[in-house]
């Protein structure tokens, strides 16, 4: 090796470490800075109004699920056949009764987070069926990779929560994957996690689990996991969604309700239409959670796209993406509800500048509408298709950036610096000032991927860009992972419930209750 290869070798590591090492304690962001909105209070009532007549007319499809249908009915809705129909003193009723805060449990109670008001909570990329890395491209994800990323997730520390389907591990049955997913999730990690919802015995699962895990008592008065819950748009609930969040609000496990819309597709070519629908939907969802069980947790979510009318693929990072972005958190905060939306969204299919220009234009409005949850902050490619390895890195970056920018200008006396004006005086320079050392590490946020050398310097460390040097970090990281340590005997229960619970599968037997 070379004296220039090793210098950049050391330079790479000093970046790689910085910012991606496993912290005792990673909060949430509080986002102390006015928030952007775009409706006023006209404007936003005019969308409830609008949702509320959507809940009497159409109404919401339940479909296939008649336990939904027999609860709505039983709490004054009107419902013909599948078709259900509610009237807005009673959805409100229900609405009113979910809490505007709660707390998730991590298994390192250091890590448990606090959601709703003022915090943003980051998580990685949710559901994709591949991965790509800059090596191998792009091919199908498997458990190998699923664990990859929940080690990742684990040791970023501007990431809150470690997610739920990091991606789909598909050498695994799909039947018995989830266990696969809930182990690497608990073991791996020590963050928050969230459920399963593929099937309601999957949920089922993943109560046992965090039962296991925390005790019975302990996840009602606080909930163990968050599971997304979506609406099958346009106004629809299927019974695989309604099943799994009738088993969560019954254990009073937390419920991300969120709509899927490609405005134009799912939703009307309008962002008044769009909105309107999507309140609609996330609240007769959360309605119908405590109609189950009132005081469940929930949150309001979206998820909001806009057709490309030439192609008719998924577009992001759009004008109008922002604007149901900013509109939507107003909504969640009428209700006085936690909000998910927002994340790195883009459509590319490598971490390119297309990548980068879209992620970066819905992260800033996520961050700027006062998000709480934050589902698909790190990772997400192809239109949520692929986890990408180097896009996961980079994202970080982005997400670092995002922690500094919620602190908003300090304005103490320190921070206007009175001595190192007395010190240097006109027409000098603060670079050697005491002041200047004191802050000399945290006075900017540091760039942990991104490089701002001048060209000549950067040409002589070999002209890496960004997607190549991020390649370096997740596979430096990977190789310095430590799993956080785990009460053997959890881990032993833990290990032979997803035994006997994949041996019921792989046979075909009804479940059998677990006796601890």
């Amino acid at each position: 090796m070379t004296d220039r290869e090793r210098r950049s070798s050391r330079r790479e590591e000093r970046r790689a470490r910085a910012g991606t090492q496993p912290v005792s304690a990673v909060k949430p962001l509080v986002n102390r800075l006015p928030l952007t909105e775009v409706l006023s209070p006209e404007g936003v009532e005019t969308i409830h109004r609008a949702s509320m007549r959507l809940l009497q007319d159409p109404g919401i499809l339940v479909i296939d699920y008649p336990p939904a249908r027999e609860t709505f009915k039983a709490n004054g809705a009107k419902v013909e056949g599948e078709l259900v129909r509610i009237d807005e003193d009673t959805l409100l009723h229900f609405v009113r009764q979910a809490p505007a805060t709660f707390i998730q449990l991590a298994r390192n109670p250091a890590n448990s987070l606090n959601f709703g008001g003022r915090t943003t909570i980051f998580a990685p990329v949710y559901g994709p069926p591949f991965v790509g890395d800059y090596d191998r491209g792009r091919r199908e994800a498997t458990l190998e990779d699923f664990r990859n990323f929940a080690k990742l997730t684990y040791m970023a520390q501007h990431l809150h929560h470690n997610g739920g389907t990091l991606v789909e591990p598909n050498d695994i049955d799909v039947k018995e994957r989830h266990l696969d997913m809930l182990l690497a999730h608990i073991t791996l990690s020590d963050k928050c996690f969230m459920g399963s919802v593929t099937h309601s015995e999957n949920a089922r699962d993943t109560v046992i689990m965090s039962e296991i895990l925390f005790g019975a008592e302990v996840i009602r008065e606080n909930p163990a996991t968050l599971s997304l819950i979506n609406a099958s748009s346009p106004l629809r609930f299927d019974d695989r969604m309604f099943g799994a969040l009738e088993v969560y609000a019954k254990a009073k496990q937390a419920v991300l309700v969120t709509p899927f819309l490609i405005a134009g597709a799912m939703s009307p070519s309008t962002m008044a239409a769009t909105l309107a629908q999507q309140n609609a939907e996330a609240l007769f969802g959360i309605c119908y959670a405590q109609m189950l069980n009132p005081g469940t947790p929930c949150i309001y979510g979206s998820f909001l796209a806009n057709i490309d009318m030439r192609s008719g693929a998924p577009c992001f990072g759009t004008p109008e993406n922002a604007l149901a972005l900013y509109a939507g958190a107003q909504m969640a905060r009428h209700y006085n509800l936690p909000y998910r939306s927002g994340g790195n969204f883009t459509a590319s299919r490598i971490p390119d500048a297309q990548a980068g220009y879209e992620s970066a234009s819905t992260f800033w409005p996520t961050v700027q509408a006062g998000v709480n949850f934050v589902l698909h902050a790190a990772g997400w490619l192809e239109g949520g298709l692929i986890a990408g390895y180097e896009k996961f890195i980079l994202d970080l970056e982005m997400c670092g950036m995002m922690a500094r920018y919620v602190n908003g200008v300090g304005l103490t006396e320190d921070d206007f610096a009175w001595d190192a004006y007395a010190e240097v005086g006109p027409g000098q320079h603060f670079l050697g000032a005491q002041h200047t050392m004191r802050h000399y590490e945290t006075a900017f946020y540091q760039h942990t991927v991104f490089n701002m050398d001048n060209y000549e310097k950067w040409e002589e460390e070999g002209k890496q860009d960004t997607y190549k040097r991020a390649n370096a970090v997740w596979k430096r990281m990977l190789k310095e992972y430590e799993a956080p340590t785990l009460d053997p005997a959890i881990a032993e229960e833990l290990t032979a419930f997803a035994e006997h619970r994949r041996a019921e599968i792989r046979a075909g037997k009804p479940r059998t209750e677990w006796k601890r």
